[in-house]
C-alpha cells in the first residue's frame, strides 16, 4: 500500500513541479500567468535571504529562472529517476525552494491566499519524505534476520529446594 502511495506522490509531484517550472521559465503554457510571475519575482528578489548581509542584488530574472530550473530538475528526479537517493535529493531541493518562497511571501506581507498553495505543497513534500522513510524502514525490518537472544532468565538450570536441601534440575525435575 505504501509503495503505491509513494509512487503516486512521486508521479504527481514530479509532473506538478515540472509544470510549475515551465510556467516560470516560459510563456508557452500561459502568457498571463508568466507575466504575473515575472512581476511577483521582481518583489521577491528585493527580499532575497541574506542579500543585504552579503551586499548583493539578485536580478529578478535570474532568481525566477533559477527557481524554475530547480523545480524542473527536481520534478524530473521525482518522476523519472528510479534511485531512492536521487528522488530524496529532488524532494529536499523542492522543500528548500518552497521554504525560500515562503520567506519571500512573509517578507513582502503577501496575503494568505498567495501563500496557501506554497504551504500545501511543502506539506506534501514533507509527507512524501515521511512515507519514503516509513516504507524503507519497514522493508529493512522485514529483510533483517530474526535473532533470538537468550538471557540469564530464559532458562533455569538448577535450584535448591528448602525442604530437602537437595538440588533439583529445572528441566527434568530430578533430584540429586
Amino acid at each position: 500500500m505504501t509503495k503505491v502511495v509513494l509512487r503516486s506522490l512521486n508521479i504527481l509531484l514530479g509532473i506538478f513541479f515540472i509544470f510549475l517550472g515551465i510556467i516560470k521559465l516560459s510563456p508557452i503554457i500561459s502568457k498571463e500567468l508568466h507575466k504575473d510571475l515575472r512581476t511577483e519575482y521582481a518583489k521577491y528578489a528585493k527580499v532575497f535571504p541574506f542579500a543585504k548581509a552579503l551586499q548583493i542584488k539578485v536580478p529578478s530574472k535570474w532568481y525566477r529562472r533559477s527557481i524554475g530550473g530547480t523545480e524542473i530538475l527536481a520534478g524530473l528526479l521525482l518522476l523519472l529517476i528510479p534511485s531512492r537517493r536521487w528522488k530524496n535529493l529532488g524532494n529536499v531541493l523542492l522543500i528548500l525552494t518552497k521554504i525560500v518562497n515562503m520567506y519571500a511571501h512573509f517578507s513582502i506581507n503577501d496575503q494568505f491566499e498567495r501563500m496557501a498553495p506554497n504551504l500545501v505543497f511543502t506539506f506534501m513534500l514533507v509527507c512524501r519524505l515521511i512515507v519514503d522513510w516509513q516504507f524503507y524502514k519497514n522493508q529493512e525490518e522485514e529483510q533483517a534476520p530474526k535473532i533470538e537472544e537468550k538471557t540469564q532468565f530464559d532458562e533455569l538450570s538448577t535450584r535448591v529446594t528448602r525442604s530437602t536441601g537437595k538440588q533439583v534440575d529445572a528441566k527434568s525435575k530430578k533430584t540429586q
